[in-house]
């Protein structure tokens, strides 16, 4: 059966995640931290215009207006500002007092004029001087009766602030990209661990990983069918390319009935169809990637088997019912295996499997051994099966052994008599709930004679006089054919049914015959 090697595209896929998530966090870390450099520094470029705009305010020599000593003072502390680039100082009549530029003293201020209003002494501000777009803070000068004489300008030039930033944008992209390497490298190192440490990121282990999922799933009967949602056929086993015939791997489905049951988005089970004259109940489970319908899983079983058996049977009640709890029980393993599966649990799909057949076979045999009436044995594994549902302790007595030849009776009645008393006991087990639930059941044949026991732990019998009547039933009205059914099918054929029964603790019946 053809396969696909996915490695590369696995790779592939791996490596431009990484890629997208260390860009991705990159870009994030990296912008978020330019974006908080510059708000940091423009606050911390405004607090420091204005503790020199304030500084300059509040000396004696700006208050007393001396021009030399003020003009030596200025110049001194402009020297000393790397970062500032223009110091003024303006008098009330808005004659320049100083100015970085000494050309410009003297001369008459005919900037914006500050807002020193709601009681702000300084503040900063965006604005046009004669040195260009710039960046400054304004402070008030008062003398010491309080009388406004003017106001200080501190100033740093946008031109030089740009640069600034641009040098710390450029720091922190070396820094990004830095982070992006060292980041790549260890995505590497991590992805070169995981492919050793886990199934299928190596050639050799990809190759395992198919090969025990091929054995698992080609030992199975189901046909295992896997679609794409353009009907594309991903994958085929055995059995499934046995019931298609033409079943290939990269192929669309050629079967009208399945190719339409295969499209459906939600779980079904037990779809009946017909392909190439086969019999089949169909099963479908959509798989989905991010809550999308990315194809669907199918398991196909073949009812030819079960008909005849069915047939053979003449179509009884409880048998019937028996083989659809069986085929219930075994469609649950086979989607525990299929969860595994998809969890890539192969170990443990093969040990559940492993375990199965072994209960399986062992239940199976010890039916087959104890009992020689086919339709019997077919009934109590089919409830066997019925009790693993409903978690009840299904227990086939020590020593049980029947022989039809040696007392010959009616399979059809014996089928219908064992499966009322069983499901009797199902239904008082349930009703009464608790964590013993356990059915006993024996039959036993001699020459003479033939006996047959079921005891449970269910919620005991109250009207053990009136279980018998015509016309009741423990399953309510409606439901059943009532032990009255049985006791008269037991005493036509020269029989006994004797109950015993206790509240709480659970009821024994045992049924008779007598050459």
């Amino acid at each position: 059966m053809e396969k696909r090697n996915t490695l590369g595209r696995i790779q592939k896929r791996l490596f431009r995640t990484q890629i997208i998530l260390v860009v991705t966090l990159a870009l994030f870390l990296g912008s978020s931290g330019i974006l908080l450099n510059l708000h940091f520094e423009k606050t911390k470029r405004d607090q420091n215009l204005e503790n020199v705009a304030q500084t300059v305010a509040r000396s004696p020599l700006t208050v007393q207006n001396d021009s030399d000593m003020l003009m030596e003072y200025l110049d001194s502390l402009k020297g000393s500002l790397s970062d500032i680039d223009v110091i003024s100082v303006v008098g009330a009549d808005q004659i320049r007092l100083y100015h970085s530029n000494h050309s410009l003293i003297g001369s008459k201020y005919d900037g914006t004029m500050p807002d020193f209003s709601a009681d702000r002494q300084y503040y900063a501000a965006r604005d046009t001087g004669p040195s260009g777009v710039q960046r400054r803070a304004y402070a008030a000068i008062y003398d010491k009766d309080g009388n406004y004489q003017g106001f200080v300008i501190a100033v740093m030039l946008m031109e030089n602030i740009m640069d600034q930033t641009m040098q710390a944008m450029l720091l922190f992209l070396v820094i990004t990209v830095v982070a992006v390497l060292i980041e790549l490298i260890i995505f590497a190192e991590l992805s070169k661990k995981i492919k050793k440490s886990l199934l299928g990121y190596e050639p050799d282990a990809f190759t395992a990983m198919y090969q025990v999922r091929d054995n698992i799933l080609e030992s199975l009967k189901e046909g295992i069918l896997a679609v794409d949602n353009e009907g594309i056929i991903q994958f085929a086993n055995q059995a499934a390319a046995t019931i298609m015939k033409d079943a290939v791997v990269g192929k669309p489905l050629r079967e009208p009935w399945l190719e339409k049951v295969m499209i459906g988005a939600e779980r079904e089970f037990g779809i009946p169809g017909s392909i190439g004259g086969i019999h089949v109940l169909a099963d479908r489970i959509p798989v989905q990637e991010e809550g999308q319908k990315i194809g669907a899983v199918g398991i196909l079983h073949n009812r030819t088997e079960y008909t005849k058996l069915m047939e053979d049977l003449s179509g009884t009640r409880y048998l019937v019912d028996s083989m659809r709890a069986n085929n219930h029980d075994f469609t649950n393993k086979l989607h525990v295996i299929l969860g595994l599966i998809q969890m890539e649990m192969y170990q443990q799909a093969m040990d559940y499997i492993q375990n199965i057949t072994m209960v399986q076979r062992a239940t199976i045999s010890a039916v087959m051994r104890a009992v020689d009436e086919p339709a019997v044995a077919a009934l109590l594994i089919g409830k066997t099966a019925r009790a693993a549902e409903l978690n009840v302790k299904f227990v086939l007595r020590e020593g049980s052994c029947y022989n039809k030849t040696q007392l010959p009776l009616p399979a059809e009645t014996l089928v219908t008599v064992i499966g009322n008393l069983i499901e009797n006991a199902f239904e008082s087990i349930n009703a009464k709930g608790g964590n013993q639930k356990e059915l006993l059941f024996g039959i036993y044949s001699k020459p003479d004679g033939v006996l047959i026991t079921v005891d449970d732990t269910g919620e005991g019998i109250a009207d053990k006089e009136k279980i018998f009547e015509n016309g009741f039933s423990t399953k309510g009205q409606g439901r059943g054919t009532g032990l009255y059914q049985v006791k008269s099918m037991v005493e036509a054929l020269g029989g006994s049914i004797d109950l015993e029964s206790q509240i709480g603790v659970g009821t024994s019946f045992s049924v008779s015959f007598r050459k």
